[in-house]
């Protein structure tokens, strides 16, 4: 069968019939999809030998995110998250964007900087002349610390140096050590590396080594998403096309114009791109603080997307951000689940995963500046949160989506109007 990420009615099927769609996509063996719907797929051995002190496991669910095409490629992608709306808004904006073709991503070279902090140095400049002299033989030392890297072609790229001319402690060096970890997210084989040429560097500059670590702006692993959503599918309800896109327009403006809208704007960037990084066992936290440093890269802190018009009047929109993550060790290959997202995404290179995380990215800014726009952000996301209030205030079964429909007419969804209404009822039976 030709494959696809289009359902219509996706979210009206039963738990089984979804089941069903996904493994009919052929993606993955049956026992292999077993990992996304069995609770025990992380044994507590497992857990125990991830992080220290386990006492237990704890469960999020996980959405699919429908009509995404990365590069022409149909993509059904997992989402590990627990806010409601997330998962609809960026499928149903990936709806829009595959009327012209989905999204467009391209990630640039897996390269990630290594950080080294040389204090105590008489002459900066002496120094830093010195350590760029013995550039190639500093690389040569780190080239061969990770053998199966090397073989696939990846390893050091570069040397930088940098003088911090002011700070609380002085002038001090710092030595960034460019190195290319492919298919990895790097942190292991970056900090390994810098403290396996710190000796030399000493050596050299005559000074102290202090810190040796990655950085997480790994802005020379940037990956930029891009889409174009036709003008006659934006217009709804009583909201013209012109109106809807001029009004995601201004809302973006804001965001490029004010660090304190641009908070806001950017985290509804990351509530998709974090989702999907959670489903596939990456380091949210390192995604987070990569993505809020680079948004500060020109000395203020803006907006990470930019949406505009084209020439024929169309709505275009563009991500670019850092994305350091891998699909190699960790809790990628360690982590049942993980293994199953990758499994599912088809994804082969970590550059591919970064292209569908982007894109994700970017549907789900486009879903809440729409809604902010327009209709306001409360009425959709209200709406859909309407359950988790019915679930509080007790109901079970088809009760859940009554107890909803009823608050949501009544315009009341709050924990206290669901206790009444399951109350009554319950009293009328």
């Amino acid at each position: 069968m030709v494959k696809t990420s289009r359902k219509s009615g996706f979210h009206n099927l039963s738990m089984q019939e979804r089941h069903e769609f996904i493994l009919e996509q052929e993606l993955m063996p049956s026992d292999e999809f077993n990992n996304f719907i069995n609770e025990s797929a992380l044994s507590y051995e497992q857990a125990d030998h991830m992080i220290e002190n386990v006492i237990g496991k704890f469960n999020l669910p996980i959405g699919i995110a429908l009509n995404f095409i990365v590069n022409g490629k149909e993509v059904l992608v997992p989402m590990v998250v627990e806010e409601p709306s997330i998962v609809a808004g960026a499928s149903f904006m990936a709806k829009l964007a595959r009327e012209s073709g989905g999204f467009s991503a391209e990630a640039s070279a897996s390269e990630m900087i290594g950080q080294i902090q040389v204090l105590d140095v008489d002459d900066l400049e002496a120094a830093r002349d010195n350590i760029i002299a013995h550039k190639d033989e500093l690389l040569a030392d780190v080239s061969e610390i990770d053998s199966i890297l090397k073989k696939l072609g990846g390893g050091p790229r570069d040397l930088e140096v940098r003088l911090i001319e002011e700070s609380a402690i002085g002038k001090f060096l710092v030595i960034h050590l460019i190195y290319d970890v492919l298919d990895a997210m790097g942190a292991n084989t970056i900090n390994t590396a810098c403290e396996t040429i710190s000796p030399k560097i000493e050596e050299l500059t005559g000074g102290r080594v202090h810190l040796r670590i990655l950085s997480n702006l790994a802005d020379r692993r940037l990956v930029k998403s891009s889409c174009m959503i036709p003008l006659e599918s934006l217009a709804f309800g009583d909201f013209s096309a012109e109106e809807v896109r001029d009004g995601i327009i201004e809302a973006w403006a804001f965001a490029d114009a004010d660090p304190y809208r641009a908070a806001t704007h950017n985290k509804g960037i990351m509530n998709g791109i974090d989702a999907v990084v959670i489903a596939t066992g990456n380091d949210w936290r390192a995604i987070e603080a990569g993505a809020h440093s680079y948004a500060a890269k020109d000395g203020k802190y803006t907006s990470l997307s930019k949406w505009s018009v084209d020439k024929d009047g169309n709505l275009v929109g563009t991500l670019e951000l850092p994305l350091a993550v891998g699909i190699v060790g960790g809790a990628t290959k360690t982590h049942p689940t993980a293994r199953a997202a990758l499994k599912l995404m088809e994804v082969e290179k970590a550059s591919e995963l970064a292209e569908i995380i982007a894109s994700i990215g970017l549907a789900q800014n486009l879903a809440a500046i729409r809604a902010l726009a327009t209709e306001g952000i409360q009425r959709g996301h209200m709406n859909l949160h309407a359950r988790q209030i019915a679930i509080s205030a007790g109901a079970k079964g088809v009760m859940i989506e009554k107890i909803a429909k009823q608050i949501v007419k009544e315009n009341a969804i709050r924990v206290d109007r669901a206790v009444e209404i399951l109350e009554e009822w319950r009293n009328n039976e």
